[in-house]
């Protein structure tokens, strides 16, 4: 009994072993993994989030992690609104704090949860810029034959336009993924998720020009074809900066004088969906918006249907 008793003690001194602590960079990258490979985010999300952890991991310094409280994550936001973040990116580093905390909890290195209480600064919503129809007409038509690779320019703006797809999205869209006859194409969005898209016929008809006078001719560049629909000079697939780079030269020569990306033409799409009369839902559907709240943001830009319905209804309009 005495032995079994000193035991007993022997235990109550030493106490469970404890786990070999890591270093905050270390946890980062297995959290990184983490949501790359169990949560299955989007790679430009993940770095978007690493961003975040890195700004984190450095004010941090010789700080625990599990010696951290709200009141130190205060602070930390109030460092990032110090140093000039637009909100919309302290937002997220928020958001990307609170996940991380989640998975420290879950893996044990902490025992609380002190970002459950950070909270983010309200954002305004901010109107997407939309183009006019006849900017859109313009831009479309920006692309000539003085332009080396005009047919290719002019099936992406028209594709951009045409689907609302996302920069990236039309970036990694596939020769497999076009079902021209059927007027849809697949593209893979956020995430990996991939979702069906309608196709309009100017698009289809631009699409299959420049595969008939222009893509092969890019294809035979490498030894390696690839098998994505829009390809570079040297025939890798177009990038997201030249994409860019590509919509704001086009821009500029339409006479557009705002400040237009990718992005502009997919807000576009949706409020002229919109303006036209199509179903909310609809369109979240075709965006491939998780929620409708952010869908919603396009019912506040079109206001030309709901004068003309006030115009309609209204006995003093």
């Amino acid at each position: 009994m005495a032995k079994r008793k000193t035991k007993l003690q022997l235990l109550q001194q030493t106490g469970p072993s404890e786990k070999p602590r890591q270093s905050a960079q270390s946890v980062r990258e297995d959290f990184l993994n983490y949501l790359r490979g169990e949560c299955h985010l989007a790679d430009n999300t993940v770095s978007a989030y690493g961003r975040d952890l890195t700004r984190f991991i450095e004010w941090l310094g010789e700080r625990r992690l599990d010696a951290i409280r709200v009141g130190d994550l205060t602070d930390f936001m109030a460092c990032l609104l110090d140093s000039k973040l637009a909100p919309a990116s302290v937002s997220r580093a928020v958001v990307a704090v609170r996940t991380f905390f989640k998975y420290l909890q879950l893996e044990g290195i902490v025992t609380e949860n002190p970002a459950e209480l950070l909270a983010a600064q309200k954002l305004w919503q901010r109107v997407p810029g939309v183009l006019t129809r006849r900017q859109v007409d313009a831009f479309l038509d920006a692309p000539r034959k003085i332009d080396t690779f005009w047919q290719r320019d002019k099936a992406m703006l028209e594709v951009l336009y045409a689907t609302g797809c996302r920069a990236s999205e039309v970036c990694t869209l596939r020769l497999q993924d076009l079902s021209l006859d059927q007027k849809y194409l697949k593209c893979t969005g956020k995430g990996g998720k991939q979702r069906m898209v309608p196709i309009g016929c100017k698009a289809i008809e631009a699409i299959k020009f420049y595969c008939e006078t222009l893509r092969d001719e890019l294809a035979v560049k490498r030894d390696h074809q690839h098998n994505e629909l829009f390809l570079s000079r040297n025939g890798r697939p177009l990038d997201r900066i030249q994409l860019w780079r590509l919509v704001k030269f086009y821009a500029r020569r339409a006479g557009i004088e705002s400040d237009i990306s990718p992005h502009s033409l997919r807000h576009s799409f949706a409020t002229h969906l919109l303006a036209g009369g199509a179903d909310l839902r609809q369109v979240q559907e075709m965006l491939g918006h998780a929620s409708i709240q952010t869908t919603q943001i396009y019912t506040h830009v079109e206001h030309s249907r709901l004068k003309k319905v006030h115009q309609q209804f209204h006995p003093r309009a």
